[in-house]
C-alpha cells in the first residue's frame, strides 16, 4: 500500500478485534494509514506504523468507553507502546483526541464541500449531501459514535472545544448551501440558519439511530429523510 491510500477500520463492538478480513482500506482518513510496516498488530496480520496503531486503538477505546474514562495508561498498553511513544508523536491525550478528530473531520469536510455545490436544484443537492453523510457515518461508525458522544460533552470541556470547532466548519457549509438555494426560493430567505440547523440534526439523528440498530443508512432512509424535509420548508 502507498501512503495516502487508505487505513485499517477500526471495528465495531460486535467484530472479531485482530481478524484480517474485518480491516478495510478504502474511504478512510487519509492521515491514518499502514504506512511504514514498522510494528506488528497481534493477530491480525497486518503491519502498521506507530502512529496509525496509537489512533486506532484510541478511537476504539474512547468511543466505546468514554474519552474521559479513558486514561494514557490504557492506550499505551492497548496500543502495545511507552507513554514516551505517545507523548512523542501527540503531545498528550487530549493532542491525541485534536489529531483523531481532525483526521476524520477533515476529510468528511472535503466531502461534504464537494456534495455541498448548488447548481439550482436544492432537492438534489441536498440528496448529494445527506448521502455523503449517510456513505461516511456507514464506513466509520466507531468515529461516527465518538463525534456524537463529544458534541453532548460538557460545554466547558477540551473534548467539547475540539469537536464544536471543526463540527461548526462543517455546519457553514450547509449553512452557505441554503444561502445560495434562497436566490431560487423566495420564501426561504432569511431562514438558512434554521433550514441548515435542522437539516443537519435531522441526518444526525439518523445516524445515532443507525448506531444503535434502530435504522439502516440506505437510499430508502436518504430519500425518505430528504424528501420529507423538503415538504416540510416548501409547505
Amino acid at each position: 500500500m502507498k501512503p495516502g491510500e487508505g487505513l485499517a477500520r477500526v471495528l465495531d463492538k460486535d467484530e472479531n478485534w485482530g481478524r484480517t478480513g474485518n480491516f478495510l482500506t478504502s474511504g478512510i482518513p487519509n492521515g491514518i494509514v499502514i504506512l511504514h510496516y514498522s510494528d506488528y498488530v497481534s493477530g491480525s496480520g497486518l503491519y502498521m506504523d506507530n502512529r496509525s496503531n496509537i489512533l486506532l486503538c484510541a478511537l476504539r477505546l474512547f468511543a466505546t468507553r468514554g474519552y474521559d474514562a479513558v486514561g494514557v495508561q490504557e492506550i499505551v498498553e492497548a496500543a502495545g507502546i511507552t507513554k514516551p511513544t505517545l507523548y512523542h508523536y501527540f503531545g498528550s491525550k487530549q493532542g491525541l483526541l485534536d489529531a483523531l478528530l481532525k483526521e476524520y473531520l477533515d476529510q468528511l469536510y472535503r466531502e461534504v464541500k464537494v456534495a455541498s455545490v448548488y447548481h439550482s436544484d436544492l432537492p438534489l443537492t441536498l440528496n448529494q449531501v445527506a448521502k455523503t453523510y449517510f456513505n461516511f457515518a456507514n464506513r466509520n461508525k466507531m468515529f461516527c459514535r465518538l463525534q456524537l458522544a463529544l458534541w453532548f460533552a460538557p460545554p466547558e470541556s477540551d473534548a467539547f472545544r475540539a469537536v464544536s470547532r471543526l463540527n461548526h466548519e462543517l455546519y457553514q457549509l450547509i449553512e452557505a448551501l441554503f444561502v445560495r438555494a434562497a436566490a431560487d426560493h423566495g420564501n426561504m430567505k432569511g431562514r438558512h440558519r434554521a433550514y441548515a440547523a435542522t437539516f443537519v440534526g435531522m441526518i444526525n439523528n439518523y445516524i445515532s439511530l443507525s448506531l444503535n440498530g434502530y435504522a439502516k443508512l440506505d437510499n430508502q432512509l436518504l430519500y425518505q429523510a430528504v424528501h420529507q424535509f423538503m415538504h416540510g420548508i416548501f409547505s
